[in-house]
């Protein structure tokens, strides 16, 4: 939701969707400032990061539709943000057998959090915009000073919605938020992209960990905390030693391949205890649940509901939508207990678990162990 004019700074990664983000805003008669966020150095050095949307090809790329716009273009230094918000707790969560949720961490920290103060600061903005396919609205609240509460809702393309790692934005932060591609489908944005003529209309999609060469995590643990390959026991179902891992980090729940064991039908990482470097085994069937714990709720509307209530979960990116109750545990920790209508698969501690009433993203936590 806009009003009039403003100075908005646009995150440019140098891909299809900021830059269209960053066309549409101009088009509307904003003042577009664009910035490319350097956020950590191996994408400076390193061939394996060429394509990355945190690499200087990225940032040329960035830099170009900025100059087509003919609007301001910065980059902006958030290398010690971004270590500190993202790749320390994503290191972390693996040597505890945790599963990271790094996009979630770099939106609340980073992007929504660190660039959204400089924003006012650097460049007198009054609110940041990126690619995102979300949306953000804001809904008539007596009980308010500002007489509104913010939203934040799934994107109006399902295929390409975004929410989910968005789930840790606050009211303020909603409040300075803009997301132009929130009502658009992706091959609309590369149509608008084309027909702007963008140097980005056929960048291809960022799929990888921006700061993770290739596809291989253990890279970035062996670099920012030594970790080192520690042979351990793979556990089957009933407690027998089936095989040997490499290292209990270098393993997630749900994983399936590079196991390395054959007992006659399929098995999937149950559970990892990094104390004891053991890694369990399970039967697909093994690893639904419908009961477990979130820790660290954040609820975007503020304070947390008094008691138990329904809402619709999802434990990772592309997993359906689930009916589930939540209930607070009361134990002074923040932990709620959630129980689902039907069985999720894997969810894994470390996952963000986000709730949604319809298509509006009533905040989410972290999966707890067991």
């Amino acid at each position: 939701m806009t009003t009039g004019r403003e100075r908005i700074v646009v995150a440019m990664s140098g891909g299809v969707d900021s830059s269209v983000a960053a066309a549409l805003l101009h088009e509307e008669g904003h003042e577009v400032v664009g910035v490319w966020m350097r956020l950590h150095q191996a994408a400076d050095q390193r061939s394996e990061f060429r394509k990355s949307c945190c690499s200087l090809d990225a940032a040329d790329d960035a830099r170009r539709v900025a100059s087509q716009l003919g609007v301001p273009f910065f980059v902006l230094d958030l290398e010690r943000e971004f270590a500190a918000g993202v790749i320390d707790p994503f290191v972390a969560a693996y040597l505890s057998g945790a599963t990271p949720s790094p996009c979630v961490d770099c939106n609340t920290y980073v992007k929504f959090g660190a660039l959204l103060g400089r924003a006012r600061l650097l460049y007198g903005a009054e609110a940041v915009a990126t690619g995102h396919y979300a949306r953000v609205d804001a809904v008539p609240d007596a009980s308010r000073p500002a007489g509104r509460r913010w939203r934040l809702r799934a994107a109006a393309d399902p295929a390409k919605d975004q929410s989910y790692f968005l789930y840790g934005l606050r009211q303020d932060q909603l409040a300075r938020t803009r997301f132009p591609l929130g009502e658009r489908s992706k091959p609309e944005v590369r149509a608008i992209a084309r027909s702007l003529g963008l140097a980005t209309a056929e960048t291809p999609e960022s799929q990888e960990i921006c700061f993770v060469a290739g596809s291989d995590y253990r890279e970035t643990l062996r670099e920012r905390a030594g970790w080192r390959e520690t042979a351990g026991p793979l556990l089957d179902v009933d407690g027998s030693v089936v095989g040997e891992h490499r290292g209990a980090a270098a393993y997630t729940v749900g994983q399936r391949t590079g196991l390395g064991v054959a007992v006659g039908e399929r098995r999937y990482v149950a559970a990892i205890d990094a104390t004891r470097n053991l890694v369990r085994l399970g039967r697909r069937e093994d690893l639904q649940r419908r009961v477990f714990t979130v820790v660290g709720m954040h609820f975007i509307a503020g304070g947390a509901p008094a008691g138990s209530f329904r809402a619709d979960l999802r434990v990772r990116h592309r997993a359906a939508l689930v009916g589930a109750t939540l209930r607070p545990l009361g134990d002074g920790e923040g932990r709620w207990a959630v129980e689902t209508d039907a069985p999720v698969w894997a969810p894994a501690p470390g996952q963000a678990a986000v709730f949604y009433h319809g298509d509006e993203v009533l905040g989410g936590g972290r999966i707890a162990r067991d």
